[in-house]
């Protein structure tokens, strides 16, 4: 099988370089043509936010207007005189909108009110939240083992339930002589549920799929071990007594990322809301008169020889330069903010993953761990490659906007689609679907090669890719270990916490001395509902920290198995545990242990 892999990838192994010691301190700035690229982007984002800001007006959301073109509330500027019962009519009409938001806005004021009354409790419910995650993730040194076997042999257990269940279900129908072909085609799905030849085959296709899963079990045992090692030794990062002051500011590092994204999202917003709505200026027709007039005002003694003139609205101007180009801005807007989301996140995945593998090339842990690696690396991040990070970024944006399309043009001609369009649109979505997550996980280790090497992001890129694909088995088991036991995680931490907050704010739960009252509550659930999503945000942002140095852990021990061979001149930076696993040891220990 490694023969097979290193002939369909073949690559070049990593060689032994004496001076490696982690990631290069000596390094330049990486894809500079698509860092000024970039550069030039945000610089326009920025303008064109300070032309919305500037010729913008989110009255056109907020507020309805009537028939004159002004918003109702708002105190008129124009002289307006009614010329008839109908104008006044429609002015009324219009404005029943006011008294139908009444409903909305109240709605609203009462959850504001719930959040002022439970606010205290809420951030004790995530503040519970962040505890658990942070012990289930301290807990994984130790459980990893267990949980990873009892959900293997849980996994095994449900198969070998299915198949006593099938063969008791066709052992019963042994005696009725109806077949399939008897029945024919029906869409009472029950009726093949009494037919025995429906439950042989449902007990082969299950004995088959667990049999295919005991061998693999079997087979890829020692990588199992490996993939449980792994888990353990990143969770070794955070505890290690003299990393553990450094190390552990990596898991406050998505409170960064959080607040980055949330900028991202709050200028996206305000910049959406305001060119969407620019405030053009208003065309009303002067009666008799025949002229157009702007918004800067009307007087009847302006046209002494027309005494009937008076001004009507009619529209608002959509001929300047601005308002013309008012869907290209929005496409700007768009495509600039999700590339900056998408950098937001390279930035956060490179960050950690340079203080992640300082703490693996470090020989002597936790002596020879650099000062303060988490800062270190978000310096080096954006000092050289802010291109590179900017580079694998647009990749990803290029192919999330090609998505989007392509669900526009499915929404727009849904009516209109017959069986082989619809098929044929499946199929494209599916396709760029596997494409984004081929890319996001292309991008997430080219991002750890760069924090380590400092290469641009294509070099970094094929490296991480042909290093993958020469363990590509490791990497598969590794891959859904780590899925599985962050799965659990979350589903506790947010199932857990969740439950704990329902009984809490329906009142089920009382606690001793505490003023607050269930009945205090217009709508209970929403308090429940924000704790059950921000467990989710708080179990999530500690677990991609998780995640992502497990990846890089894996990547770093990758490179250490092709580097060195555990000789006096390329000892293994590995820990004990893994060599043990591995059956590789170090010259170097064997010789103190000789000695001794």
């Amino acid at each position: 099988l490694k023969a097979t892999q290193c002939f369909l990838f073949p690559g070049e192994p990593a060689q032994f370089d004496p001076t490696f010691k982690g990631p290069m301190k000596k390094r330049g700035c990486t894809d500079i043509i698509c860092c000024v690229l970039f550069m030039a982007v945000i610089l326009g984002y920025i303008a064109v936010g300070i032309l919305a800001w500037l010729f913008g007006d989110p009255r056109h959301v907020l507020y309805p207007r009537n028939s004159t073109g002004w918003f109702c509330g708002v105190a008129d500027l124009i002289s307006f005189r009614a010329r008839s019962p109908t104008q006044l009519v429609l002015v009324f009409v219009f404005n029943r909108d006011i008294v139908n938001g009444f409903n909305a806005r109240e709605i609203g004021v009462r959850i504001f009110e719930d959040f002022a009354t439970s606010w205290p409790w809420i951030l004790v419910g995530l503040l519970i939240a962040m505890v658990v995650s942070m012990l289930f993730l301290l807990l994984l040194r130790f459980t990893a083992p267990v949980m990873v076997w009892v959900l293997i042999i849980g996994v095994l257990g449900a198969g070998a339930y299915g198949i006593w269940h099938c063969y008791w279900e066709y052992d019963n129908y042994k005696q009725l002589s109806a077949t399939i072909t008897d029945i024919g085609f029906t869409t009472n799905l029950n009726v093949y549920l009494q037919v025995q030849e429906t439950w042989l085959a449902f007990l082969i296709i299950i004995s088959v799929a667990e049999a295919i899963i005991l061998l693999t079990i079997i087979f890829l045992r020692t990588r199992i071990l490996i993939a449980i090692a792994l888990i353990q030794e990143s969770m070794c990062v955070f505890i290690y007594h003299r990393a553990i002051s450094h190390m552990m500011s990596s898991m406050l590092y998505p409170l960064v990322t959080f607040v980055l994204l949330l900028v991202c999202v709050a200028y996206w917003g305000a910049t959406a809301l305001y060119p969407f709505n620019v405030m053009y200026a208003r065309v009303y027709m002067c009666l008799h008169a025949l002229v157009a007039l702007n918004s800067t005002g009307f007087n009847s003694s302006d046209y002494p020889g027309c005494p009937l003139a008076s001004c009507i609205f009619i529209k608002y101007n959509d001929e300047g330069l601005f308002q013309r180009n008012l869907f290209n801005l929005q496409i700007y807007n768009a495509v600039a903010f999700l590339w900056c989301v998408n950098f937001v996140i390279a930035l956060g995945q490179c960050t950690l993953a340079g203080a992640f593998a300082s703490y693996y090339w470090a020989f002597t842990k936790p002596d020879d761990i650099p000062m303060f690696p988490l800062s270190a690396s978000f310096i080096r991040s954006l000092r050289y490659h802010v291109g590179s990070l900017a580079f694998g970024a647009l990749i990803l944006t290029l192919v999330q906007i090609a998505r989007m399309i392509l669900e526009y043009i499915d929404h727009k001609t849904r009516a209109a689609q017959n069986p082989c369009a619809r098929f044929i649109l499946c199929c494209m979505k599916c396709c760029l679907w596997c494409l984004e997550k081929f890319i996001k996980f292309l991008n997430r280790n080219a991002y750890i090669m760069i924090a380590i090497y400092g290469k641009n992001f294509c070099v970094s890129a094929k490296n991480a890719f042909l290093l993958l694909m020469r363990n590509v088995v490791r990497v598969v088991v590794l891959d859904k270990v780590t899925d599985l036991l962050l799965f659990f995680g979350k589903l506790l931490v947010v199932a857990g916490v969740g439950i704990l907050s329902f009984f809490f704010f329906s009142g089920r739960i009382l606690l001793p001395g505490h003023t607050f009252r269930s009945e205090t509550l217009n709508y209970y659930w929403m308090p429940i509902i924000t704790v059950v999503f921000g467990s989710y945000l708080i179990a999530h942002g500690f677990f991609s920290v998780y995640n992502m140095c497990v990846d890089t852990l894996f990547l770093c021990f990758l490179e250490d198995l092709e580097r060195n061979d555990g000789s006096l001149q390329k000892p293994y930076f590995m820990s004990k545990n893994l060599m043990k696993i591995l059956n590789k040891s170090n010259k170097a220990q064997k010789k103190v242990k000789g000695e001794d």
